[in-house]
């Protein structure tokens, strides 16, 4: 009896202290997802999405598993995880499972290979999973290359579109030089730390480092290269592009929201850990980014007449709006008003892109113009834009309010004043836009003489095909945006405790 017991708590504790093993899980799926590809001869198969699938929601059950132990047992400094780190991937995980669901139905109607699409969302939600729990420069680095390149190899998986490849050779140019920015900035890190890879000791050598001038330095090359990853004013160029020119919707939808989750993890993480010392000058910095990226993507946003490119400049100044959480951060919340809008713009804009998906199957467009009197074609249609766009526009009851108002209350206690003022009017400004779309869907008049003719020409389905699981998909998370908002106090309580 006594050895049985003991072999319970062994087995307990080696899981717990297995912090990869959602990452193996998928590793395990990407190889699986190979080898059958190639004994299938490249033919598309559903068990290839069943495999990926199931890896990710097997990897979420691990995950929480692992949580749930850490906070049972006692573990050594040396392997235990935050739960910033646990959330993080969580939130990784979501989005890569939540895309998925959104992308099969796209990619059967559009005659595509799936293997290399499940491939590289695999790829790059592992990369940007082992970003939110890399405590030295080569991990880092690694990481976030294997997440970039398996996101520029997405952005061109339609190869024979000519629009894609422009966008995939802007993407690939843009993440070379960020790259670029960022590892000449973890040189200079790595030299006047005395050849130090941990970010602990690096951050404990430049405390004594007389070597100030070559600190900022590295400070600005790395704020460069996490700026272009960010899509921050102004290294935001690429990012608009690389939206509209991008065929496949579902990945559009997969690049905006987990850039909002990666990205921000890795800059919390890097700065975090790295310079603790410095924060009084980098939160000018990124303070002054934060407002630069809110108001231009907001002001810009009003004048696009793509929806794909319209919700590219939205998703800037989101990125803005998330920065003040990371300002905001103290040790009795951590990070949780930053992490609780995260949860929520994955609702949100996943939502949204789940409506442009639906429509750009029947009709073949991103138009804003052709959403034009939709409600009276397609009244379900138009119902998760109704519910889901107030939300992202910060209007009352929908989560997004109650998901700003916590975050930018946070950035005002932590006197961020400037960037609290600057998103509240901004937010303002992107409520015109967002009903502006949701005026037109009700009472515009599409200017085409015939509309039926033109959507059937252009569409990749019939509309009786298309009216299937991303219809309800589309629901799902109207819900749930909903109710995430309903259920904001136990999701804050769960993100607190978030500093490293």
């Amino acid at each position: 009896m006594n050895y049985t017991n003991f072999t319970l708590s062994d087995l307990l504790f080696s899981i717990g202290n297995l912090s990869t093993l959602p990452e193996c899980i998928l590793i395990f799926s990407l190889i699986t997802i190979i080898v059958i590809d190639l004994l299938n001869k490249g033919k598309n198969t559903t068990l290839l999405y069943q495999i990926s699938l199931m890896s990710m929601l097997i990897g979420v059950i691990a995950l929480l598993c692992q949580w749930g132990i850490q906070s049972i047992l006692i573990l050594s400094k040396n392997y235990q995880i935050s739960n910033f780190s646990y959330i993080f991937r969580f939130l990784l995980l979501t989005c890569s499972i939540l895309s998925l669901l959104l992308s099969i139905d796209y990619i059967r109607c559009s005659k595509m290979a799936l293997a290399e699409f499940l491939f590289f969302i695999l790829t790059a939600g592992l990369g940007g999973m082992v970003l939110c729990w890399a405590k030295d420069l080569v991990t880092f680095y690694v990481a976030l290359e294997l997440s970039s390149l398996s996101s520029c190899f997405l952005s061109g998986y339609t190869k024979r579109d000519i629009r894609s490849n422009e966008a995939t050779t802007k993407f690939i140019l843009m993440s070379g030089a960020s790259s670029s920015f960022l590892l000449y900035g973890f040189s200079l890190l790595y030299g006047i730390s005395g050849g130090q890879l941990q970010l602990d000791k690096i951050a404990s050598e430049l405390l004594f480092s007389q070597y100030f001038t070559v600190i900022y330095i590295a400070i600005a090359f790395i704020t460069v290269g996490m700026s272009f990853k960010l899509s921050l004013v102004p290294f935001h160029q690429w990012a608009p592009d690389v939206y509209e020119g991008v065929s496949p919707i579902p990945v559009v939808a997969f690049f905006s929201v987990t850039s909002k989750v990666a990205a921000p993890a890795l800059f919390t993480r890097l700065f975090g850990l790295t310079f603790p010392y410095l924060s009084n000058e980098w939160h000018i910095v990124v303070g002054l980014l934060a407002i630069s990226s809110m108001i231009l993507g907001n002001l810009i946003a009003i004048t696009q007449i793509s929806m794909k490119r319209m919700l590219a400049y939205p998703s800037i100044s989101q990125i803005g709006y998330l920065l003040i959480g990371v300002l905001a951060a103290d040790p009795e919340n951590g990070y949780a008003s930053m992490i609780t809008y995260t949860f929520i713009y994955i609702l949100m804009n996943l939502g949204t892109f789940a409506c442009i998906t639906s429509f750009g199957l029947r009709t073949g467009t991103d138009n804003i113009r052709d959403y034009a009197g939709l409600y009276m074609k397609d009244p379900v249609l138009t119902f998760s834009p109704v519910l889901r766009s107030p939300s992202l526009g910060g209007i009352p009851p929908p989560s997004g309010f109650f998901g700003k108002l916590y975050l930018f209350w946070h950035g005002w206690k932590a006197g961020s004043y400037p960037s609290v003022l600057v998103a509240l009017v901004t937010s303002v400004i992107s409520i015109y836009y967002y009903l502006k779309i949701i005026k037109l869907m009700f009472t515009g008049k599409n200017g085409s003489s015939d509309a039926s003719t033109t959507s059937i020409q252009n569409s990749l389905v019939s509309p009786s095909i298309s009216k299937s699981s991303i219809e309800i998909a589309m629901i799902i998370r109207a819900l749930a945006s909903i109710l995430s908002g309903i259920l904001i106090d136990p999701i804050i309580g769960i993100t607190r405790n978030t500093l490293f």
